[in-house]
């Protein structure tokens, strides 16, 4: 069959249908001259039935595109029905982390679910934006929220990788992302994949494109706890986001495809590798050029972690107890999620010195009363020791120190191996307390030699030392050996005249417990509670010369109860004695005599006016401290004291920032009209605040207060303290069988207080006491605290008259005496000479509650030439040859606790 004879047959009216198949025939017949392809066999059917199958295949394609595009109807509408709610992120606001600050400006620590530092769209810079776009998103600006030649591309790209174990190439969107992110789950599936398409064009309908990459920048999690990019930028590089260098951008715009796998250390290849493609796509979309894209790859990839300059070191325990006080406020959402800004009243300087001063008061009580309690493990050969010493977990509490293990010992000292690969010495000075500790608290054999303390593959705790107790000299590389105390103890400072808490450490280490002894601890404060008893007697019409028998004292507690007879530490008694030296000396049977006459309504009424506790029975023993109270209690009543009697409120937050900048709370809330000015002047005054807090106390009780407790250091129990060389004053507790152990103290412009002893309450040891456990811990913190400080005197409020006495009698003396005070009284109610002084003997117990002082019995002789002992001397008996002793009353079976020795 040739063309013509097809032609014909078609007849005229189909020949222009025909040249399709006429070209077609044409072209058969040219490749079959050539013998290259056999005839068509479409040709040999009649062009009627050619149209009919090409119609049936049109209508069929047709019919399918029609099926698809009903399938797709349906496949959206099921799963479109049930789309969670888009339209609040119009509104919405990223969880941001809460930021807390110190009373220096520095950050001290953060409280979040995600770590997240919020960034408007605005303010982030065009360099990292470009860079996400580059890695993420190229096309982000010109799609609709589904990029659909991309998805094309990466359904291309992941057939030809099919067998060869490569991550498949994803196609989402950074609306698509957000969308996910935002709305749905992580879930692998069609169905997840459908609602995401579907919310992403929903969200491209109601929200801009800034608002979208805005969303995105700040909510991607980039690792290292970071989420958002403003945080990234802080956690790994230290700056913020107009600081970062190009090659940093694109190392942070190369990780939210998959974080853990281009960690800059542990995958450091993978991570330069993945950067420097984003550095190539940002040049390829023309968002930088060549030279700098070139600099930025032969940039080293090197993270920066915050300088310790930069941040507060250690407060853990202020810490959490700002996050206490703060859900307290808040509650615990709008703590984590609420981006809060928190002015907290920590001073770094002195939170570090109280927590290395508190440190070492526990180290050295350890090593003073406790032994060796063993290695912290033993490695069974040295072969690799590096690796095995670096694998043994830190002891908590351990962590401030370093770890060695024992590689030789000898008749002298034991050779060390240290984790940092050094090597050192352990002098035999440096372990010599190290007796061993047994249950019960036994110990083992003196020792006297290295051997008879560690072995050859110990691992132990040492800290680098450089002289011995004498103060000579050790050889470079001498280490001491440390192990973690099982004592425990507190310290808190704080502003006598605003309350504001300036450190706080609660234990040890906040590694082993973060059960806060300053704030959460109650415990007996025993003979530092006396002040308040004192202070209500001076209220009631004593003064500091007034004279208190201390003798033998009886109480009758009630019916079918013992006798209770209060001794004092020294087991002695000392006749008619001042009420200053009994304060400085801490005179037991002087304060319950004292108290038993004022009425202990009187002292739990002093007690609860100071805060040291919300009710208190008033029972005659609590009046030496047994009713149970904080560290941080009784610090702010002791800074009421010295501030003339002014009530105070301890806080540990100045003022909360919401995440607008707007104050929220603060802690200080007195009007100051002029602090509101828009404008402010150097020339111009200070502000005039006022005074609001309430006078809990006359301010010339309080400072005769102040005068009693500066001669407690001055002559007293805390006669340690004078080494400081600066006005201060305090007072020890000791409660019974030296369970607890307390100092607490104060300058003009700070009080601290010092609390030590066990969590489960034990004794701390015999001859253990307020100021051979706590004055330690304080007076080493109040030397660095006032190191370069201008001391200055307590401040003397008016109304008082100063006259000089014999502050061992309480007499009248001369200005030439050397021995003799400035004591303050009220006028008129100072000795005068020549006239009587009475001493409260008990013989009209009651009476002084009303606040009147009735005659008192004059002194008996006996009693008033007794000697006051020098410190440190044994004390003499308060009855002489010439005078007998009153007569022994029978020891009853039991007896109620004094609650505080000494």
């Amino acid at each position: 069959m040739n063309l013509l004879s097809f032609s014909l047959i078609a007849g005229k009216a189909r020949q222009k249908k025909a040249l399709f198949f006429c070209f077609l025939q044409t072209s058969w017949f040219g490749v079959k001259e050539r013998g290259l392809l056999p005839p068509p066999l479409f040709c040999f059917f009649s062009y009627g039935f050619r149209m009919r199958v090409l119609a049936s295949l049109f209508s069929f394609l047709f019919l399918v595109a029609v099926s698809g595009v009903i399938a797709l109807f349906l496949l959206f509408k099921h799963y479109g029905h049930d789309l969670p709610d888009y339209t609040y992120l119009k509104d919405y606001q990223p969880p941001i982390m809460t930021r807390l600050y110190a009373d220096d400006g520095r950050m001290m620590a953060t409280i979040a679910a995600e770590q997240r530092v919020f960034v408007p769209i605005k303010a982030i810079p065009p360099l990292v934006v470009g860079a996400f776009l580059s890695a993420e998103d190229q096309k982000f600006y010109e799609h609709a929220g589904v990029d659909i030649f991309g998805i094309i591309r990466a359904a291309l790209t992941n057939l030809q990788n099919v067998g060869k174990d490569r991550r498949p190439m994803g196609a989402s969107t950074i609306t698509q992302q957000v969308a996910k992110n935002m709305l749905l789950t992580n879930e692998v599936s069609i169905a997840r994949k459908v609602r995401e398409i579907i919310l992403a064009q929903r969200l491209e309908q109601s929200l801009s494109k800034d608002r979208i990459l805005e969303i995105y920048l700040n909510e991607i999690f980039l690792g290292q706890r970071s989420y958002g990019v403003a945080s990234a930028a802080l956690n790994y590089f230290n700056k913020s986001l107009d600081e970062l260098t190009p090659a940093e951008a694109a190392y942070l715009a190369a990780l939210p495809k998959a974080p853990n796998n281009y960690h800059p250390v542990r995958d450091h290849n993978a991570a330069l590798a993945r950067r420097n493609w984003v550095l190539s796509r940002m040049e390829a979309d023309g968002r930088l050029p060549r030279e700098q894209v070139e600099a930025a790859t032969a940039e080293p990839l090197q993270t920066r972690t915050r300088d310790e300059a930069e941040t507060v070191q250690g407060g853990e325990y202020f810490t959490e107890e700002v996050r206490r006080q703060l859900v307290e406020l808040f509650g615990e959402k709008p703590v984590l999620e609420g981006g809060l800004a928190v002015k907290a009243s920590l001073d770094p300087h002195l939170q570090n010195v109280a927590t290395k001063a508190l440190r070492e008061g526990l180290v050295d009580y350890d090593r003073r009363n406790r032994g060796w309690r063993g290695a912290v493990t033993h490695l069974d050969n040295l072969k690799n020791w590096n690796a095995q010493l670096k694998a043994v977990p830190i002891p908590a509490g351990g962590e401030i120190w370093t770890m060695a293990v024992i590689i030789g010992l000898s008749a002298k000292e034991a050779e060390l191996a240290v984790v940092d690969g050094t090597r050192g010495h352990l002098p035999w000075g440096e372990m010599s307390w190290a007796r061993r500790e047994l249950k019960d608290n036994t110990f083992g054999p003196a020792i006297k030699k290295p051997a008879d303390v560690l072995s050859v593959g110990d691992v132990v705790l040492v800290e680098e030392v450089k002289k011995d107790d004498k103060g000579k000299a050790y050889q470079t590389g001498s280490y001491t050996l440390r192990q973690v105390p099982v004592v425990q103890g507190a310290i808190v400072a704080l502003d006598p005249h605003t309350g504001r808490v300036f450190a706080m450490t609660g234990g040890f280490s906040a590694k082993i417990s973060q059960y806060n002894r300053v704030t959460q601890a109650y415990r007996q404060p025993g003979s530092s509670f006396k002040p308040f008893v004192y202070m209500a007697a001076l209220g009631k019409g004593f003064t500091p010369s007034s004279l208190v028998l201390d003798a033998p004292f009886e109480y009758v507690q009630g019916p079918n109860m013992p006798l209770w007879r209060p001794e004092n530490y020294s087991q002695a008694f000392y006749g008619a004695t001042p009420l200053r030296v009994g304060i400085e000396k801490s005179r037991n049977v002087m304060t319950v005599r004292l108290a038993n006459a004022i009425g202990m309504d009187a002292v739990v009424e002093e007690a609860k006016k100071f805060g040291i506790v919300d009710d208190m029975p008033n029972l005659l023993s609590f009046s030496l401290g047994a009713k149970e109270t904080t560290p941080l209690r009784l610090a702010a009543a002791y800074g009421m004291i010295v501030n003339g009697g002014k009530a105070i409120t301890p806080t540990i937050i100045d003022r909360v920032q919401d995440r607008d900048g707007r104050t929220i709370w603060r802690a200080d809330n007195r009007p100051c009209e002029d602090c509101q000015r828009e404008y402010w002047s150097a020339s111009a005054a200070a502000p005039d605040l006022p005074d609001t807090r309430p006078q809990v106390q006359d301010p010339r009780t309080a400072y005769q207060m102040t005068s009693l407790l500066e001669g407690v250091v001055m002559r007293g129990t805390g006669a340690r303290l004078k080494a400081l060389g600066f006005p201060v004053a305090g007072k020890t507790g000791t409660t019974n069988d030296s369970r607890d152990a307390w100092f607490v103290g104060f300058t003009p412009d700070l009080v601290a207080a010092v609390y030590v002893g066990f969590d489960e309450p034990q004794s701390l040891g015999s001859h253990e006491t307020g100021a051979s456990v706590a004055i330690p811990v304080f007076q080493n913190f109040m030397a660095a605290a006032m190191k370069d400080k201008t001391a200055v005197p307590f401040r003397m409020p008016s109304g008082l008259r100063m006259v000089r006495v014999d502050p061992a009698t309480g007499d009248l003396t001369s200005s030439t005496d050397k021995n003799g005070i400035w004591e303050a009284f009220i006028p008129d109610t100072e000795p005068k000479e020549g006239e009587p002084r009475p001493v409260l003997d008990g013989s009209i117990t009651g009476e002084f509650a009303a606040g009147v002082n009735p005659p008192l019995t004059p002194p008996e002789a006996s009693f008033e030439e007794q000697p006051i002992p020098a410190e440190g001397e044994p004390a003499p008996s308060p009855y002489n040859s010439n005078h007998d002793a009153p007569a022994a009353l029978p020891t009853p079976s039991s007896t109620e606790g004094t609650g505080g020795l000494y």
